[in-house]
């Protein structure tokens, strides 16, 4: 669906702003061979159309002094609904991201602390809700991700 709303050519400005979203229309225009009218009204269908959903900052955590991840693994009761999986660790600040998923286990969340005192009383405050039946955590040694990319039709 997403390919039938953008061509290469907006390809090439999400990537773009995909590295450095504070990058000038005139740069990109630049880079993209069009004027920087045109890369306005590119952007601004990719936003009217839901392709952009927002722009957001890269932080380094661990000069904040929240520089430990590892993701939990989450186990339920079987009458535990998916919202209520959600709901578990989403309003705790080291949760950052919550992944309901299909088998065993319910749920993968994404934790950040700032060190291993911390991550274990996260997991302990996880533990006391009373649907938690286990966890299983996994720390982080190293990490890369590809960000916001997306295939190009003919990588798959």
């Amino acid at each position: 669906m997403a390919d039938q709303l953008i061509d290469e050519t907006d390809r090439e400005i999400l990537e773009l702003l995909r590295e450095d979203a504070r990058r000038t229309l005139g740069d990109i225009g630049a880079r993209v061979t069009l004027s920087t009218a045109a890369v306005k009204r590119r952007i601004d269908r990719m936003q009217e159309n839901g392709v952009i959903v927002g722009y957001t900052v890269q932080i380094d955590h661990a000069k904040l002094g929240w520089g430990i991840e590892a993701f939990t693994e989450l186990r339920f009761t079987g009458t535990t609904k998916v919202g209520e999986i959600v709901r578990t660790t989403t309003r705790m600040p080291e949760a950052q991201a919550v992944f309901t998923i299909a088998g065993d286990p319910d749920a993968l969340v994404w934790l950040r602390v700032r060190d291993m005192g911390h991550l274990q009383h996260t997991i302990d405050e996880i533990r006391r809700h009373h649907q938690v039946t286990g966890t299983k955590t996994l720390m982080v040694l190293d990490s890369w991700t590809r960000g916001q990319q997306w295939p190009h039709p003919g990588d798959v």
